[in-house]
């Protein structure tokens, strides 16, 4: 659990800093990139979540 929560504030920096190059520069690959991984992590978590829902429920 410890690990996973690291890994997602990891993810959640870099996609800041992604979107802070992009204000700062104004190149579309940095807003590109910090989409995509705020994507990721969004789909990372909402499948960590519904499986502790799962085993909570089972």
């Amino acid at each position: 659990m410890l690990i996973f929560r690291w890994i997602v504030m990891a993810l959640l920096l870099v996609a800041a800093v992604s979107f802070a190059f992009y204000a700062g520069t104004g190149q579309p690959r940095y807003k590109r990139l910090g989409l995509v991984v705020l994507k990721w992590v969004v789909i990372a978590t909402t499948f960590f979540f519904a499986v502790l829902l799962i085993t909570r429920l089972g």
